[in-house]
């Protein structure tokens, strides 16, 4: 048989048809206990009734209308975000892709309308900003870059963590930092509340934009509404997409007023972006995320799995090293090779997702439940023992 889509996934020998929270059950009756969510995008697990009757009632009003018009549930999407965030003013896309697309094009635009020119963004190693020819010229690996030149340029990567390379690399012509406050596809790595506090004062001192990526580690995923907010900082720009959806494709750009006023009508767009069906589920996302009590139990059950993970490692140090990361965006460095975790995860019925670093990330539902925790550690430790043996 042919295949007819496009090969550029590996995919594993599982055919998924349904979901009821925290699992996933295969094509042939299998259940499997999912700690990827999708790669962190759904938020409160699969089929969650609040998100289906926000989509559903939605869809039987109006799917889509086009950005010429007013759209009720946009705009009260967009005044939500505002009031629970540093920005002023939010577009609507549809990818995090897409949000990288239009950071850029703001940071640049905001430049050239002040009279300077000011198009270099700065970038960090074991990045990921998406797949679009700006997002892999801003990260600049070979992996990801090799045979789509020539790049858009204007972007210098620096090594993670180099606080001299930083200082070094900022000049007259940067316009921008752009950076994730936890990496996700570089190995769950955090960066240091100390170092985000440092990149403000950086960025203010000269006059840069800084542009946290959140694609990954927002909407409530560290017990915070954003990961920028266990640092007291706040960014110009910040790209999100992935959770805010609870699994529809949406994603936005929030900016402050300042760094946004470059974007004028006619700038930017987008056919789907903001759409009602996407808004509709925004806004159910945010009525049970955004508030303290949610984002407490966000902690709660990150505290209560860590401990348990940390008893994992303990218990197989063959096979792991250390857990990493921060609320429910865990990673576990592994000895053995991330690979065979994910294949022997699948063999006990756990989903966990590969990453940089020899990592496998662990990403579930924010409202896991106590129960399901205790079974996702049986069932990796399960794995574990499954390659110790071998």
């Amino acid at each position: 048989m042919i295949d007819t889509i496009l090969p550029t996934y590996t995919r594993a020998p599982l055919t998924f048809v349904k979901g009821e929270g925290s699992w996933l059950i295969e094509a042939d009756g299998r259940r499997f206990l999912d700690l990827g969510a999708g790669i962190a995008v759904n938020t409160l697990g699969h089929a969650h009734p609040g998100l289906t009757k926000a989509l559903t009632d939605q869809a039987q009003q109006v799917w889509h209308l086009s950005n010429l018009y007013h759209i009720p549930a946009q705009q009260t999407l967009a005044d939500r975000l505002v009031d629970l965030t540093f920005a002023d003013t939010v577009f609507f896309t549809n990818s995090g892709t897409e949000a990288c697309e239009l950071a850029v094009k703001m940071a640049r635009k905001y430049w050239f309308d002040k009279g300077e020119h000011r198009s270099e963004i700065i970038t960090f190693s074991g990045a990921f900003h998406g797949r679009s020819t700006a997002a892999i010229a801003a990260v600049g690996t070979e992996k990801m870059t090799k045979g789509f030149g020539p790049l858009l340029p204007g972007f210098t990567q620096l090594p993670f963590g180099d606080h001299d390379a930083l200082q070094a690399a900022v000049s007259d012509t940067t316009a921008a930092i752009l950076i994730e406050p936890v990496q996700g596809e570089g190995g769950i790595r955090p960066v240091p509340d100390q170092c985000l506090k440092g990149l403000r004062e950086l960025c203010d001192k000269h006059g840069i934009l800084l542009i946290f990526d959140e694609v990954q580690c927002g909407v409530a995923r560290t017990g915070k509404l954003f990961a920028h907010e266990w640092a007291g900082v706040s960014p110009d720009i910040m790209m999100i997409a992935k959770g805010i959806g609870g699994g529809f494709p949406l994603g936005a750009v929030l900016a402050t007023e300042d760094a946004a006023s470059g974007m004028t009508a006619g700038t930017h767009g987008s056919t789907y972006g903001g759409n009602p069906l996407g808004c509709a589920v925004g806004n159910a996302v945010l009525d049970h995320v955004a508030n303290d009590d949610f984002l407490a139990d966000v902690n709660r059950r990150a505290g209560a799995l860590r401990q348990k993970l940390e008893g994992l490692v303990a218990g197989n140090s063959d096979v792991f090293e250390s857990v990493r990361g921060m609320g429910l965006m865990l990673g576990l460095k592994c000895r053995a090779a991330n690979a065979d975790v994910v294949k022997a995860g699948y063999e006990a019925g756990v989903i966990t997702v590969p990453a940089a670093d020899n990592v496998v990330r662990l990403l579930p539902a924010l409202n896991i439940t106590e129960s399901d925790i205790a079974e996702a550690i049986l069932r990796l430790d399960t794995a574990a023992k499954s390659i110790s043996s071998e």
